[in-house]
This record gives C-alpha cells, sequence and structure tokens, in this order.
C-alpha cells in the first residue's frame, strides 16, 4: 500500500509548505502550520457541482436560455435589500461577523420568517444542542411546524437529514464545526472548510437548496477560513457593529445577485432583531444644537440615502506631533483635507490635535462626506457654530474645488423629508433636477466659498 504524502498548511492564510515552520512565510503568522494529507489523484479531481440537465459540450451563448427564477421573500425588508431582492434559489450565501453580534438570532429570526410563510427551513447548528436552540427559539418567539432543527457536524447526516426534509432554506451554524470523516485535520481547518464548502456548494446548485452557512472571523476581523471561503461562495454577507450599542449594521461585501452597495440596520433589542426602517431620523435623534464641530452629511448607502452626524474637535497639541484620530471615516482623507484646509483656505492646523467621529457608529467611505468634514474641522477650530438645519454634500479636491457628486437629487430630498433648510452642494450639481419647496438649495464652486456660506464668514 503506497505511504500517503502529507504537507502543512497555514491555518490563517492556507499557505502551503513541504515540512514544518514555525513561523508561516505567507501571513507572518506564528504556530499556525498543521499536517494534512494531500488528496488522492481521484478525490483532487473531483467535481463538486454536476448537473444533470447540463451537457458537457460547450455551447454559444446564444442558444443558452435563461429562466427567470423568482426569489424568495424573506418579509423582512433590510434583508431583502442586501440581498438584491430575496434569496435566490440554489444560492450559497456565507454570513460573518464578530462572536456575540447577533448572527445566530438574525438566521433564527430569518429561518422563522419563511417558516411562517409555508416554506420548510432547516436549522443546523454544531455548537448548540436542539434544546439549546429551543430556548434561544422561545426567548426571540419563534414557533413553526416547518421550521425543523438538527445538531450535527457530519457532513454525511447533514446531507442525508437534507434529502429527507427536502427544505427550501438551508442554515449551517457554523461552517467551522462541521468536518468531512476523509479528511485527517481537525473541523475548522483550512482543508475541512475548503472540503465542506464545496459539499455545501454542490447541494446548493444541484437541488436548487438555499443554504446560508456561518463563518467565524479571525483576530483581524476577516472570515477564518481564509479568503478562499469568500472565492467559493455566491454572496457575503457581514454583520457589523459595536456589541456596547443596540444598532446593528449588515452589508454585502460580494453578491453575484446584487449590488454590494447596500446597508441593512437592525436594531438588537429583548425580543431579536427588528428592523429599522428610517435610519436618518436615529442617527440625528440625540444630535446637540449649538455646537461647534457639528455637521450634518447626506450619504449613499446603496440606493438609499443616509443622514448622519459629523463631529470634529480640534485643539492645541501638547506634544511635538499633531494627533490625527477618526472613527467611522478614513484617517488618511482626514489628513488630505486638513492640508488642503491650510494650504488653500489658510487655516493653521499643523499644530492642532484633530479628532473626527461618525455619530451612531456607522461608517462612511464615500467622497461625498468630504465637504461636510472640512465643515466640521473649519467650525471647530475657529469655534464658529453651524446651523443645525444645513446639510452639506460634496467632494473637494486638491486644489479646493468642490467636485460633483452622484443622486444629489435622492440626497436633497431626504434632508428635505427630515426637515433641514438648506443644502450645501457642488455648483456642478445644480443643474438638471428638481428642487424640493421647503429646503434651499446652494451651490458652491470651491472649499473658500463653502465655507462663506456655512461658517458665516
Amino acid at each position: 500500500m503506497a505511504k500517503k504524502k502529507t504537507k502543512f498548511v497555514c491555518q490563517e492564510c492556507g499557505y502551503e509548505s513541504a515540512k514544518w515552520m514555525g513561523k508561516c512565510p505567507g501571513c507572518q503568522s506564528w504556530n499556525t502550520m498543521i499536517e494534512e494529507f494531500e488528496p488522492s489523484a481521484k478525490q483532487a479531481s473531483r467535481s463538486y457541482v454536476t448537473s444533470a440537465t447540463t451537457g458537457s459540450k460547450p455551447q454559444s451563448i446564444i442558444s443558452v436560455k435563461s429562466e427567470t427564477e423568482a426569489r424568495i421573500s424573506t418579509t423582512m425588508m433590510e434583508l431583502d435589500r442586501v440581498l438584491g431582492g430575496g434569496i435566490v434559489p440554489g444560492s450559497l450565501v456565507l454570513v460573518g461577523g464578530d462572536p456575540g453580534i447577533g448572527k445566530s438570532t438574525l438566521l433564527l429570526q430569518l429561518s422563522s420568517k419563511l417558516a411562517e410563510t409555508k416554506h420548510k427551513v432547516l436549522y443546523i447548528s454544531g455548537e448548540e444542542s436542539v434544546k439549546q436552540t429551543k430556548l434561544r427559539s422561545e426567548r426571540l418567539g419563534v414557533s413553526s411546524g416547518d421550521l425543523y432543527v438538527l445538531a450535527e457536524t457530519d457532513i454525511s447526516f447533514i446531507e442525508r437529514a437534507i434529502d429527507e426534509v427536502k427544505p427550501t432554506l438551508v442554515i449551517i451554524d457554523s461552517i467551522q464545526t462541521v468536518y468531512q470523516e476523509d479528511i485527517t485535520s481537525a473541523p475548522g481547518s483550512v482543508a475541512q472548510v475548503r472540503e465542506c464548502t464545496a459539499a455545501f456548494m454542490r447541494i446548493a446548485k444541484t437541488r436548487g437548496i438555499a443554504i446560508f452557512i456561518v463563518g467565524h472571523v479571525t483576530k483581524q476581523g476577516s472570515i477564518a477560513g481564509p479568503k478562499l471561503l469568500e472565492h467559493m461562495v455566491d454572496s457575503v454577507l457581514y454583520f457589523e457593529g459595536e456589541r456596547h450599542h443596540t444598532y446593528r449594521i449588515l452589508r454585502a461585501v460580494k453578491n453575484r445577485f446584487g449590488s454590494t452597495n447596500e446597508m441593512g440596520i437592525f436594531e438588537m433589542k429583548e425580543t431579536g432583531l427588528e428592523e429599522v426602517l428610517n435610519p436618518s431620523e436615529i442617527f440625528l435623534e440625540e444630535r446637540s444644537q449649538g455646537a461647534a464641530g457639528s455637521i450634518v452629511v447626506a450619504s449613499m448607502e446603496g440606493t438609499r440615502p443616509v443622514l448622519v452626524e459629523l463631529q470634529a474637535l480640534i485643539s492645541p497639541t501638547s506634544f511635538g506631533n499633531p494627533r490625527r484620530m477618526a472613527t467611522g471615516v478614513d484617517h488618511n482623507r482626514v489628513s488630505l483635507l486638513m492640508a488642503v484646509l491650510e494650504k488653500r483656505v489658510g487655516l493653521l492646523l499643523q499644530n492642532q490635535d484633530a479628532y473626527l467621529n461618525v455619530a451612531g457608529g456607522i461608517r462612511l467611505d464615500e467622497p461625498a462626506i468630504d465637504l461636510a468634514i472640512a465643515l466640521s474641522i473649519a467650525s471647530s477650530f475657529r469655534n464658529q457654530i453651524t446651523s443645525p438645519t444645513d446639510v452639506a454634500i460634496g467632494e473637494v479636491g486638491l486644489t479646493g474645488e468642490i467636485r460633483r457628486v452622484s443622486r444629489i437629487d435622492q440626497r436633497v430630498n431626504e434632508a428635505a423629508k427630515l426637515g433641514f433648510k438648506r443644502a450645501i452642494i457642488p455648483e456642478k450639481n445644480l443643474g438638471g433636477w428638481t428642487y424640493p419647496k421647503d429646503i434651499e438649495v446652494i451651490g458652491v464652486p470651491t472649499l473658500e466659498r463653502a465655507l462663506e456660506v456655512g461658517l458665516g464668514g
């Protein structure tokens, strides 16, 4: 009998080596090289996705018939928005997030919603017993005869249960606990995660069953597995938020069936997660009036405009190098805008500490927030109060010009709906759309002019 070949694989980045090493050359992590058996030629050539209806011969793209398959609505508007309109049958979706953030709660509520609409759902937990899942379902008010629960980690038994129940949706919580017997490495290793994910992908595509799998995250915040896991699935959803705050944000970082710019917002309560249908009101309800350094910006999250408050605190530094701290916005972008303010407007900021914060724990990463950042910094530096009914939108260039942004009409309409009286926008965005009646729209060509309008001089 031929001796099986072994290799050493890093559990963090997937780097492979013929011999053991204490430090991985790929990701520089210590003690992550685990010995694994190399698959045989028969196993390596195994196909995971097969279909009896698809021939083995190449087909012209014109001759392929397109079929529009109806999506399954989750009846949760926020989740449907992130998924692109609902669950696609036969899709494989990965949900990641920090421990205790609410991934299992969200998926159990999703299971309940689908079960209530007469869809069979199989919830498979590798971390909890059936009784523990039952206790959590009682706390969330989940009760339906079409929701089946199973505590299992062996993928062969899981596949057998799927064939027996024939569900519309399968939840795997989590992929790091599932294992295949013919692989010698421990559950959660790179080989196990890769093989089990490939097996679930085959089940989803051949049986037309939507499968949601939960993925643990590493200390750096990326899904453990490593990135290979994200490449294999159809959609990757990240569940974000601070454990000490009640709001949770669901983002799609990969979606083959919809946009990756959408965001769903939930609020964690005793009875589970509740949807936040108007996040702008939530983010602005605690805004302080008459404080220097505060301005409201209208940011686009996918197809939805969200109004949030930007806060800046500028104070003289006590050290040789001034501090630059930013929460919710890019730290490098803040430094760039401070350089533009110093060079083009004449604000002496080189000896000032700067602290930027986006209220509500949301993260903004689009250029349209530049003008609001610059206005908040100048307001705090000059100690001049901005009007609480102003909203600022625009991208700032290195020469101090205010550049146009996309979807300006949606941003301004949302501001008008929430009672704002003035919108400071790029001058290039003034034409081609109808202004709301209850808000004054002011176009500014340069950053210097924007400060004159926003700060009154």
